[in-house]
């Protein structure tokens, strides 16, 4: 049967609260065909969230509401191998609830890294398409330096980043500036790295769909070589280890959610050959001058470059899916001159586009 995970949103809730509900739905889960098999609690956010085996999501909706009635926020579907890299299998469990081997609760909450790895050429090698490649030690540098901090490398399908997941805070940011001080050192190779907190499921999304849009988001904003943190996870590390770095910047919740608006709208718009700067201030209700100022403090980058930067990023991968012409690549980032686009993106990464999609 299918697998699936939902969430719910209590404030105020305790340990035993969840536990008689627990106890209730397993009371009751025989007659929908379903079987509930763990949660994970956070009493601090006040958020549960359930793993559940079951025919459908209605049944599995039906024996909460009899239960107890507490029906889930919302409710998705996911892979098991998904559930197993994100949330671990060795589960100490008790009366339903997910305990790690010190004892303490597994809140569900887990850290989220996401590094950009991109080689750096020129226009003399622009032929040369091996030099465009991402060298194999920058990419076995990130995923060693996963495993030695405890981490979990997941598989990412929708482009070339390396997705790392991990359980604790300290671990994850320790890792991070590992890989800092590592790839920092070589010539050939820029890197940006995101880095966040995220739960399961939100109201709306996949698993674990928002903490990763987010944290890609992140480190978008990042300059090369540089570690984006979002303000919720910098309170879970100590001040002194990232206040005075430069290649350490947090974003705090009014620039985040500054952010998160900026991303929205561009995103949807990328097709749109008439985006600018113009259109994007109005919607956001922000004037140029204020847009300006924001996204170049924020990113290092004017707001023409930068969503110059979130285009090419979007035409690289999808070029390196090789399912659509350069044409095709090119309109659907509101490039009605393909000629141009390719000028674009030569100037961009130093290499044809024509060169990637023939690889």
């Amino acid at each position: 049967m299918p697998i699936y995970m939902d969430y719910h949103h209590f404030p105020g809730v305790t340990v035993e609260d969840v536990k008689k509900a627990h106890m209730a739905d397993k009371r009751t889960q025989d007659k929908f065909g379903v079987k509930y098999h763990q949660f994970w609690v956070n009493q601090k956010a006040g958020t549960i969230f359930c793993l559940i085996e079951g025919p459908n999501p209605e049944a599995c909706e039906n024996v909460h509401r009899e239960a107890h009635g507490d029906v889930a926020c919302n409710i998705v579907e996911v892979e098991a191998g998904l559930v197993d890299m994100f949330m671990g299998k060795a589960h100490n469990v008790d009366h339903g609830i997910v305990y790690y081997k010190d004892g303490n609760i597994d809140t569900g909450f887990r850290f989220i890294l996401i590094i950009d790895i991109l080689a750096k050429t020129s226009l003399d090698f622009a032929d040369e398409i091996s030099r465009f490649k991402v060298p194999t030690f920058a990419r076995n540098t990130v995923f060693n330096s996963i495993k030695k901090y405890k981490g979990t490398q997941v598989k990412n399908i929708s482009d070339d980043s390396i997705i790392g997941v991990f359980n604790e805070a300290e671990a994850a940011y320790e890792c991070v500036l590992g890989i800092q001080k590592l790839l920092s050192k070589k010539q050939n190779i820029e890197f940006r790295i995101g880095l966040a907190e995220g739960q399961p499921v939100t109201d709306s999304d996949g698993f674990f769909e928002d903490a990763i849009d987010f944290t890609k988001q992140l480190a978008l904003m990042a300059n090369s070589g540089e570690l984006v943190l979002s303000k919720n996870f910098s309170k879970l590390i100590p001040e002194r280890s990232y206040e005075s770095m430069s290649t350490v910047k947090v974003v705090n919740e009014s620039q985040q959610k500054f952010m998160e608006s900026f991303f929205d709208y561009t995103e949807k718009n990328l097709s749109d050959e008439t985006l600018n700067i113009a259109n994007i201030s109005q919607n956001m209700g922000v004037s140029r001058p204020q847009l300006y100022r924001k996204i170049t403090a924020l990113t290092g980058r004017s707001p023409v470059l930068f969503i110059r930067d979130i285009k090419m990023n979007k035409a690289m991968n999808l070029i390196k899916e090789n399912k659509l012409s350069i044409s095709e690549v090119a309109y659907q980032l509101g490039y009605s001159n393909p000629s141009y686009f390719t000028k674009k993106f030569k100037s961009k990464y130093g290499v044809s586009p024509s060169k990637i999609l023939a690889v």
